[in-house]
């Protein structure tokens, strides 16, 4: 039997699934102090135990992203805000391979913050 988080990966369709289970696993190779939660109906990943970041999918586009948690406090130049206050989302294209230099960077400066 599936958990939640398990369900939440295996629920969604490819490529979206591939990319999803790509992206936690770097995420969680990323630091041992990046620990995975079921929070908010999605997966909702912790730093030191403080909120960090999650994996959505924007309702109007159907667009994969990661919405970083403190994104306001971080400058780079894929994060967008959308209108969002604190929230800044790092967009993925499910259908080509990650932009893992992208990422790392953007995480790197994540990090900084805790």
């Amino acid at each position: 039997m599936l958990n939640q988080l398990d369900n939440y990966y295996f629920s969604k369709p490819e490529p979206e699934q591939s990319c999803l289970l790509f992206l936690r696993k770097h995420l969680l190779d990323y630091s041992s102090q990046i620990e995975e939660h079921w929070k908010y109906t999605t997966a909702f990943f912790t730093y030191k135990k403080k909120l960090f970041c999650y994996f959505s999918i924007n309702k109007k586009t159907k667009r994969l992203y990661i919405g970083f948690v403190d994104g306001n406090k971080i400058r780079h130049k894929d994060l967008v805000d959308e209108g969002r206050k604190q929230i800044r989302v790092f967009y993925i294209d499910p259908n080509k391979d990650v932009n893992v230099k992208k990422l790392d960077d953007i995480l790197n400066l994540a990090v900084k913050l805790y």
